[in-house]
């Protein structure tokens, strides 16, 4: 594999440009700030949001870097994962020139995403294990595939990836592999950032939103080589992640013990399901998984669906997604909620 970030990136991105505040130049803290245009008076909240955040999210990524070992220069913060998503494919793919892979039944955001910038999209399946079929992929590659898209844990199977499979794409694949990690800590597998030193090609997401419990702060994070995170903070927008929502990450990432002990909770909660919804007359299967939530074949995905939904009880329909037919996504709830779930579908008549 011969690996050469620059010719991958869109001419127009090279040649770009980037939009510089002089909150991009300065460093530290200054005694008047009268740069930006801003309300110099202040604003109408207690506590003052007069001012820009901070463009690069420093305090965020000092943090993360304790937490996760790697360098700040090594990760970038988006508004969500959606956002880390999206500028992958304005800096590297060409609209309507170039394609890249993903592997369905996965996150649904690849496709929309590749739609909204006109990128052509190619399919390689998982296997009927929901692993990757290597053999497809290869076929589908050619000089134009800039990005595979790798889900794992995957969304909506549950299950992880083999390290092998995905370290045969890396080793083989000179474009730019996504390692979407949104589920990583509750899975079994180790994070690909431990293998960031070893492939300059590959770049690996995590969220917030998921066993951190911030959902509703809208916080993504890619990690990646330098000089791919360098082309992120190129063309991301100028102030990308709000100060209140900065200030309330930093506080949050001092709490890592806490989180570590809901994760125990959920996955609790979720060895719990995965035995007691077998018992239920309406389950089929229960699909292994290393996420927050099962994927669950049913007798009547459709018909259940709805019967929840009368009981005020909200799960995912993902009866007509390849692979997954007849079978509805569950995410773990509280000890109370999954009470109520299994209560629910125990009252089901088939």
């Amino acid at each position: 594999m011969s690996f050469d970030l620059n010719s991958l990136l869109r001419e127009n991105i090279k040649a770009l440009v980037p939009y510089s505040s002089a909150r991009d130049e300065f460093h530290g803290e200054a005694k008047v700030y009268l740069d930006a245009n801003e309300n110099s008076i202040g604003s109408p909240l207690l506590k003052w949001y007069n001012r820009y955040p901070d463009p690069q999210q420093q305090k965020i990524k000092e943090k993360l870097s304790a937490i996760k070992g790697v360098s700040p220069k090594q990760i970038f913060i988006g508004n969500g994962s959606d956002e880390c998503i999206d500028l992958l494919y304005r800096a590297f793919c060409n609209p309507g020139v170039d394609n890249v892979i993903i592997c369905p039944p996965t996150y649904g955001m690849y496709e929309v995403s590749a739609n909204i910038n006109d990128i052509e999209l190619r399919k390689a399946p998982l296997l009927d294990d929901f692993q990757l079929n290597l053999a497809h992929m290869e076929t589908l590659v050619d000089e134009r595939t800039k990005l595979i898209w790798i889900c794992s844990p995957n969304n909506p199977t549950g299950n992880s990836i083999n390290l092998a499979d995905i370290e045969m794409v890396l080793n083989n694949f000179d474009g730019i592999v996504v390692v979407d990690e949104a589920y990583i800590n509750f899975s079994r597998q180790r994070s690909l950032v431990t293998l960031l030193a070893d492939y300059p090609n590959l770049v690996v997401m995590q969220t917030l939103s998921k066993a951190w419990g911030l959902a509703g702060l809208r916080l993504g994070m890619a990690f990646a080589s330098e000089e791919i995170i360098n082309v992120y903070n190129k063309i991301k927008p100028p102030y990308n992640i709000s100060e209140a929502v900065q200030e309330l990450v930093v506080k949050a990432l001092d709490n890592v013990e806490d989180v570590n002990e809901m994760i125990k909770e959920l996955v609790k909660e979720r060895k719990r399901l995965e035995t007691e919804l077998p018992k239920l007359a309406v389950v089929e299967k229960v699909y292994p998984s290393d996420a927050n939530f099962l994927l669950v074949k049913v007798v009547d995905a459709r018909g259940i669906y709805e019967y929840l939904l009368a009981n005020q009880i909200v799960v995912r329909d993902r009866s007509k997604v390849l692979l997954c037919e007849g079978s509805l996504r569950i995410t773990v709830g509280t000890a109370k909620e999954n009470d109520e779930l299994l209560n629910a579908l125990q009252k089901f008549i088939v």
